[in-house]
Formats: C-alpha cells, structure tokens, sequence
C-alpha cells in the first residue's frame, strides 16, 4: 500500500461523494448527510481545504475543511469534517494521513486554530481537546474539540458554515 494525499482536483467530486457515502453508512451519531454537506460546501466557495488519499490511483478518502464562525469575532478558525475513508481501507493509517495532511495545510495558511466534531478518543492523537470557553450549542463538550496553532483560544459559540445543514 503508498498511499498520497493530494489536493482535490476537478475529476475527484464523484468519487469523495462516493467515499462519503460509503464511510457512514454504518457510522453511529450520525444523520447521513455528509456527502451533501461536502458538495454544498464546494457549490458554495466554502470548501477552503479538500485532501484527498489515493491509493495506487484510486481514491480512497477524503477530509474537508471550512471555515467557522465563532462569536466572539475570532477570525481564521476552521472546522475540520467530514472525513472518509472507504470502510475496507479504515484501521490501515489512512484517516491518520489525511488528518496531519490537513494539520499542515491550516498551518501553510496561517489558521489559527481548527475545531471538530468526533470521538475524543480517536482526535486527541492529534492535539485535540476540549476546551473551556468554546462551545458548540447542543453537542456534549467532550466530542467538540480544539486545536490551536497561535494566539489566544477564542471564547463563545462555534457556527459551522450554513453548508453543514444540507440535507440533499
């Protein structure tokens, strides 16, 4: 297996829409919409990060990144999510390649910092925390986490781009 992360190129939206689809149909917590939150993020100018994993030329994940409004006016702060991997390809490190490959870019664009919904278990490998002070309404704190690269951790209520309420 050589696994590459690239960046998301034109040919690539049928086939992430594909993985996406395929990564949650078994998911728990979950409403299956993240193939259509994906493409309205791109339909939208909002997908500002699209890596995809290929695998001897096939793609076989995926991970977006978009940005976030937080309510104190913090400014260069993203959600990560969704992220996919074909469920016969998870457990082999892919999802791991895409996360430090997503890491790196919010880094080369000078991000601030990064939050996500998921399994503290799973996220906290890559620095992920819960943190006092943001909040994403409705969700138990310890599957909201944070990430900072520089400055200060804003305070207040996260809002995910309007894309994340897709539902076809």
């Amino acid at each position: 297996m050589s696994i590459s992360i690239r960046k998301e190129q034109p040919g690539d939206a049928h086939c992430i829409h594909e993985i996406t689809v395929a990564a949650f149909l078994e998911a728990p917590h979950t409403d299956h919409t993240e193939q259509f939150i994906v493409k309205a993020l791109r339909e939208s100018g909002a997908l500002s990060i699209s890596l995809v994993a290929e695998d001897e030329g096939n793609v076989v994940g995926h991970v977006a990144l978009s940005p976030v409004t937080i309510s104190d006016s913090a400014d260069s702060w993203y959600g990560l999510g969704p992220i996919s991997v074909l469920p016969n390809k998870q457990g082999e490190g892919i999802g791991s390649k895409l996360m430090n490959a997503a890491i790196q870019e919010l880094k080369n664009i000078k991000a601030k910092g990064c939050v996500l919904l998921g399994e503290p278990n799973y996220y906290h490998r890559f620095g992920f925390k819960p943190r006092d002070g943001l909040v994403l309404p409705g969700v138990p704190p310890e599957y909201f986490q944070v990430l900072v690269f520089k400055g200060d951790l804003p305070q207040g209520n996260v809002t995910y781009h309007e894309s994340f309420s897709a539902k076809g």
